[in-house]
């Protein structure tokens, strides 16, 4: 029975103490001589030895690709709870190269020496079986139950985490019955050493395996087999093993690297090619996905249809990364399926795929930060682009460069900076590049370089018929004008080009004010910003006081200038505002003040609050209106974006994004009628609103977010791009509704 995994090979090595060197130098030559595993033995008693777990650390450091597993791990002297944290930590550390091998444990008398309570066969069997669930369990930081343990581990209320960096696979060393079907209930391999093994022990054992599997509702091919060989086998009797007991995965128990490198030379690609030419004639295919993961699939989404070019990049509810997939920076989601295009050809697939599933929400990711959080959703499918992450310079002399949505700005902003070049682009790194490239993007540079879309000369757009097509101002312009600041509208941007504006060192500019007053700080913020040069843009972050402290304004953003005088000079009357209780300004490369993000998995939860309008000079009323909402406590977080300057330049019809005379972007998270009526009050004085900072899907905010005419041209470019309005979960423009399932682009913006 052939299960049809990879055929794999690995080595087990002895960790003497007396080189403690050499196992780690033969974990090195196994990766250098194409083995795939380097694996240990574990016998914590034996003086001998290396403790296994430091040793495979100092492996797993050693090397980049190979992966390192126990073989197998002693549990009984290997607390599961301990355990956990441990493999989880090593698989980290190394990038994903852990693999979990545990025994019920052996040489009882050693282990006793230790001050380990003996077990019977019965007992070590059953701390095995409550191990496994228990370690998974303690891997599983997404969900919020209690771990509980049981009679060997009887842990109460132990916390979650950390997670691994991908599903370890847990394989059992076993022979005996109980073991056995202990192993096709709960492993995911079993690796017995055939040095042990009796003729017709592998049927034997495989037939318990698959049967408890399935009386577990499993398949038997959810479990890999594993042999540790000697090595002195031939091609022709490994291959047989392959095809007949269905053994993968082949770890040769050597210490000799000569030996170690004929076998990897002469015998591991013999049977690879006998193994690929059986499989060839009879058809053998590799495992599906588990029943588990089968059973978590969403309804109406037709997954045996996927592209096979799709079908290693998509993630399902029941895959071990799904809970990287599933959030983004603010909202949790819970997707049908997440597919992950690596080529424009394969965005194509994906939106063809996604025409078939017109019923279901439609979510389009490039970064997943925007906190609108119409990048997930509820059952629907998402198109993650962000493996189109390439930065590319087209042409020193116009600063051209062309940049795929998956890209991270603070990723461009270091590629750039060898340049002496930059991009205004929001005000964290960890925004994609094509939600705030489509959007709008009001960044750190934007008074004196515009939004981010001013920047954009051209892009190639996959739009619903899976046709790609090149917008520019002399191809498709008015597709164009509608990608720059409604680009979620018509299509998916796959890679877009900017011109870069030449930037050096900046003053990064951080001030704290006490805002007691906070009408008088905000009027005289807003002034004081208009009549400052356009090489000063900075935001403002309100906050209500605080156990007994007064409100805060915080200060940030970005002084055009390497010159700490000019620096000084152009801060000196934002100093006046109010009485400073803070204060940092700093020369930085725009690279350094952009690199602000992590590299962590977005886990958001619940349901963004964002609410956003664009006014022009803050008069005393809407300063006055302002002050009300942050000393109610029903916005715990206010914030104020410079838009003028630059951003004035442009016309009001060169591009779908029209409020082209406002002064300052405006955000606050808030909840509650005290909020809903103050912030109704304020909405008196927007002139429009931006809709990457919007949350609400009532439909009159497109009225509101584009003047009538930009709308009526907005939806005849609609028609002509999208005219069976694949992409309508993103404020649709078709039918002047919002449609109620999130989806976006990510960024600060909406998705293209």
């Amino acid at each position: 029975m052939d299960y049809g995994y990879p055929i794999r090979f690995g080595t087990f090595l002895t960790p003497l103490a007396t080189d403690p060197q050499r196992p780690v130098q033969l974990a090195q030559l196994s990766e250098r001589l194409g083995y795939d595993l380097a694996t240990f033995q574990d016998h914590p008693y034996q003086p001998a030895f290396l403790d296994t777990w430091t040793l495979m650390s100092y492996a797993a450091a050693s090397t980049a690709t190979i992966e390192i597993a126990p073989n197998v791990l002693n549990l009984p002297l290997r607390p599961a709870p301990v355990t956990a944290r441990a493999a989880a930590s090593l698989d980290l550390l190394s990038g994903g190269r852990f693999a979990l091998g545990l025994g019920a444990g052996g040489f009882w008398d050693a282990i006793e020496a230790m001050g380990t309570q003996r077990l019977t066969t019965g007992q070590a069997v059953e701390a095995v079986a409550e191990a496994i669930p228990l370690i998974r369990d303690l891997w599983d930081t997404d969900s919020r139950a209690v771990v509980r343990g049981g009679q060997y581990y009887p842990v109460d209320g132990a916390k979650r985490g950390p997670s691994p960096a991908h599903r370890v696979p847990i394989w059992i060393g076993a022979l005996k019955p109980r073991m056995l079907r202990l192993t096709g209930r709960l492993a995911d391999g079993w690796l017995p050493s055939l040095a042990y093994m009796k003729p017709g022990d592998h049927p034997a054992g495989n037939a318990r395996i698959d049967d408890a599997a399935s009386d577990s509702g499993r398949k038997p091919d959810e479990i890999e087999r594993l042999l540790n060989i000697s090595g002195r086998e031939s091609a022709d009797q490994l291959a047989a093993l392959a095809i007949e007991d269905g053994v993968s995965t082949f770890i040769v128990a050597s210490d000799d690297p000569r030996f170690l490198q004929e076998f990897a030379d002469e015998i591991a690609p013999a049977v690879r090619e006998s193994v690929a030419a059986e499989r060839a004639r009879s058809g053998t295919s590799k495992p599906g996905r588990t029943m588990a993961a089968l059973a978590a699939r969403a309804e109406r989404i037709a997954y045996d249809e996927l592209p096979e070019s799709l079908r290693d990049a998509a993630i399902e509810p029941g895959d071990f990364d799904y809970r990287s997939v599933r959030s983004t920076y603010l909202r949790g989601g819970q997707p049908g399926i997440v597919l992950r295009p690596r080529t424009p050809e394969e965005v194509v697939d994906a939106v063809r795929f996604a025409r078939r599933h017109t019923h279901l929400p439609l979510g389009v990711r490039s970064g997943g930060h925007g906190i609108s959080g119409r990048s997930t959703n509820d059952g629907g499918l998402v198109i993650d682009l962000r493996a189109l992450s390439e930065i590319e310079v087209l042409d020193e002399s116009t600063r051209r460069v062309r940049i795929g949505p998956g890209a991270r700005w603070m990723d461009v902003a270091r590629a750039l900076e060898p340049y002496g070049w930059a991009l205004s682009s929001g005000d964290y790194g960890g925004v994609g590049v094509g939600g705030l490239g489509t959007a709008g993007g009001v960044g750190f540079l934007g008074r004196e370089h515009g939004l981010t879309i001013d920047r954009l000369v051209a892009a190639d757009v996959v739009l619903s018929d899976g046709r790609i097509v090149r917008a520019s101002a002399e191809e498709n312009p008015d597709l164009f004008w509608a990608l720059r600041g409604a680009g979620g509208n018509v299509g998916i941007a796959v890679a877009l080009e900017f011109e870069a504006a030449t930037i050096g060192d900046v003053g990064w500019v951080q001030l704290a004010f006490d805002a007691s007053d906070t009408a008088d700080f905000v009027r005289r913020f807003s002034d004081t910003l208009r009549g400052a040069r356009r090489d000063v843009t900075l935001f403002a972050i309100l906050a209500p006081s605080r156990r007994g402290q007064p409100p805060i304004a915080q200060v940030y953003g970005v002084v055009d200038s390497a010159d700490p005088d000019t620096i000084v000079e152009r801060l000196q009357p934002f100093a006046q505002l109010a009485p400073l209780v803070g204060q940092s300004v700093q020369l930085a490369s725009y690279a350094d003040v952009m690199a602000n993000a992590s590299d962590a998995a977005h886990s958001g939860e619940g349901e963004p609050a964002f609410r956003s309008g664009l006014i022009g000079a803050i008069d005393d009323e809407a300063a006055a209106t302002i002050a009300r909402i942050v000393h109610s406590g029903s916005a715990p977080w206010f914030q104020l974006r410079a838009v003028g300057g630059a951003i004035a330049d442009v016309p009001t019809d060169a591009t779908a994004y029209a409020f082209r005379d406002a002064e300052f972007s405006i955000a606050a998270i808030g909840h509650g009628e005290e909020f809903d009526q103050l912030w109704g009050e304020l909405e008196q004085h927007f002139d429009g609103l931006y809709l990457s900072f919007e949350s609400r899907t009532d439909p009159t905010l497109l009225a509101k977010a584009f003047p009538p005419a930009t709308l009526a041209r907005l939806r005849e470019v609609k028609r002509r791009y999208d005219p069976v309005g694949l992409f309508r979960d993103n404020f649709a423009v078709c039918t002047g509704a919002v449609a109620e399932g999130p989806g976006d682009q990510g960024g600060d913006g909406i998705a293209a």
